[in-house]
């Protein structure tokens, strides 16, 4: 992995997870499905105004509207949708170390659908850092947790692992700003059903949402996708999947210091065996069969 891969990939992850603590703060005061509609709606026509702007199109080859359809609906509707709703009950934390585990999840699908072959040094790596990731979920559960938003957040790390899938090809034949701004549209299309037909608009105003929803809009929404993008399309989606591993040391840090949410003994050890997961994955040369070199 070449280092500017290794600082999108640092940028990606800080990003997304920051997305946690704001996403946090925005659902505790607005309906969670409703405020996802009208994020990925601005989201998704700045994207596409910014695409047509740099001369890009919206004639995407047919791997690209495949992968744009699939990670708008798996991502944005399903994966993004089930943690909005998912954290109104539980703690940003949670839902960060929940959602690290995904890397594990594309690994596994990468290997059984596309016959990818991963080094036993990465595989070593995604394991410690699965391990490491149940070490902290053992701990807050047994603190006590809501079981209904753990079960939606879990659902949803799974079509969060599609959409990672998915993006394979997604951005060959440029256009990359225009498929994250389609893509978000989609997501927007699908949540405002759901919207309509279970939620009441009651919102509780205040500074402190409103500068929520504006971060996580144009950080974690818009840019954090288009880096991501960028990203597998240099690496690869599993080796680019290994960063989500920096989501439980960053998200329980954003939730810690901006929302005020506990950290644990257990939480540092399971963090000190993710860490440690990540660098065996990054330091094992052999890239898994399929994916491409990074480009220079």
């Amino acid at each position: 992995m070449d280092f500017r891969s290794i600082l999108l990939g640092l940028a990606f992850v800080t990003m997304w997870s920051s997305a946690y603590t704001s996403s946090r703060i925005i659902v505790l005061a607005a309906p969670p499905v409703s405020a996802l509609v009208l994020r990925f709606l601005i989201s998704g026509l700045l994207g596409v105004l910014i695409a047509r702007m740099l001369g890009q199109t919206w004639r995407l080859t047919p791997a690209q509207w495949r992968a744009t359809i699939i990670f708008g609906v798996s991502q944005n509707a399903l994966y993004l949708g089930l943690y909005f709703v998912a954290m109104q009950t539980i703690e940003a934390s949670l839902a960060a170390l929940i959602a690290s585990s995904m890397p594990l999840i594309v690994a596994l699908a990468g290997w059984i659908v596309f016959r990818d072959r991963l080094s036993k040094l990465a595989t070593a790596g995604l394991i410690a850092g699965f391990v490491g990731v149940v070490i902290i979920m053992a701990t807050r559960l047994s603190g006590g947790v809501d079981m209904y938003g753990l079960t939606l957040c879990i659902i949803g790390v799974v079509a969060l692992a599609v959409a990672t899938l998915a993006v394979r090809g997604a951005s060959s034949g440029g256009n990359f700003m225009m498929v994250v701004g389609l893509q978000m549209l989609i997501g927007a299309a699908v949540l405002s059903v759901v919207a309509v037909a279970t939620e009441d608009i009651v919102i509780d105003w205040s500074w402190q949402l409103v500068a929520a929803f504006v971060y996580t809009l144009l950080v974690p929404g818009l840019l954090a996708t288009l880096v991501w993008f960028m990203l597998v399309e240099r690496i690869g989606a599993t080796q680019a999947a290994t960063f989500h591993f920096l989501n439980p040391f960053l998200g329980v840090a954003f939730a810690a210091v901006i929302l005020g949410e506990p950290v644990q003994y257990y939480d540092v050890i399971g963090v000190i065996i993710i860490m440690a997961g990540i660098l065996a994955v990054q330091i094992s040369r052999r890239p898994a069969s399929g994916s491409p070199r990074p480009r220079p």
